[in-house]
């Protein structure tokens, strides 16, 4: 079992996003992955541009593997530059690269000047961004005119030696059969109900493609802070996070969002899915749950508003070993 840390630009200024991934290689984790927002859930929040963090990450870190966690190429990435910006992290971070690539949310795409679409498109746009991104990473010379894309002899004139991993996000069968046919693993929240179908259907379309199914990268979020309230209270920006419609529908108002999110989640609903509390042991047993609904990776977002790096630590002293 391997462990990544989802690091939030949504919360946390960039400059301490790089404390903390130095923190979180320094704990033991895996990889780093960053969230790659136009705008946060919520606001007053941060939304520091993913892409040049992640270099600045790179250089900072020595093992850890780095990468989005999850990049959309549905409107402002065209595909290409998807494709090249994971090429050149690979040939900055020899083999610790990778690419998390989603179908989107109208919070990140509608102020730069998207029309929302209903997820079947939007899963339609992602399918079509993932052949070309993986045309481009074989080192292929790439004319496309698609039904959302074009292209005219793009090539990736830098590449790493080695072609970077690129997981998929997948919230529904259709998105999890992109996965399957598209990528190298499926991503998805740790939704005791919901994950086990999507990890199925995953599978089932790996064999339908002739493929041996990849990672199976389960999601949570965590807060840690020295008492219950105190995390709580550190992480109650992340409640937007629980509600399916903000996914799927043309919610682009991070104020309007947070204040649905606060009538309509308890606190109790909210720590149902959000790992919260003091006790490291608490933690360790929420994600020996996880690991038990087959995940090969479990991806853990620090929420920790308190203490970002005294939970990175203390995961490192107490939870992951």
């Amino acid at each position: 079992m391997r462990y990544w840390v989802q690091l939030a630009t949504e919360q946390f200024p960039p400059s301490n996003l790089i404390e903390q991934a130095v923190e979180a290689e320094r704990a033991g984790f895996d990889a780093v992955n960053v969230s790659d927002h136009f705008q946060p859930w919520w606001e007053p929040g941060e939304s520091g541009m993913a892409w040049a963090l992640l270099g600045a990450i790179g250089q900072a870190t020595e093992r850890v593997g780095v990468g989005t966690g999850v990049t959309a190429p549905v409107h402002r990435y065209h595909p290409a530059v998807v494709a090249q910006f994971a090429a050149t992290m690979e040939e900055m971070c020899p083999g610790r690269a990778f690419l998390g690539i989603g179908s989107g949310e109208s919070l990140n795409e509608s102020p730069c000047g998207m029309d929302w679409h209903d997820p079947a498109e939007q899963v339609a746009r992602m399918d079509e961004a993932l052949e070309l991104i993986g045309r481009l990473l074989d080192g292929e010379r790439v004319d496309h005119q698609g039904s959302y894309f074009r292209t005219k002899d793009a090539y990736l004139h830098t590449r790493g030696e080695r072609r970077p991993p690129v997981y998929v996000s997948a919230f529904g069968p259709d998105a999890a059969g992109v996965a399957a046919r598209r990528g190298d693993g499926l991503w998805t929240l740790a939704d005791p109900e919901a994950a086990p179908g999507l990890i199925e259907a995953y599978r089932a379309a790996c064999d339908d493609a002739g493929k041996q199914p990849g990672e199976i990268i389960l999601q949570s979020g965590f807060s840690w802070s020295k008492d219950d309230d105190t995390a709580l209270e550190g992480a109650r920006v992340w409640k937007p996070t629980q509600l399916d419609e903000f996914y799927t529908d043309d919610w682009h108002d991070p104020k309007a969002m947070y204040e649905k999110a606060e009538n309509e989640l308890s606190d109790r609903s909210f720590t149902e899915s959000y790992i919260v509390g003091s006790d490291p042991a608490h933690h360790r047993e929420r994600i020996r749950e996880i690991e038990k609904l087959g995940a090969t990776v479990v991806c853990l977002q620090n929420g920790s508003g308190a203490d970002p790096l005294g939970a990175l630590r203390t995961y490192g002293e107490h939870v992951l070993n």
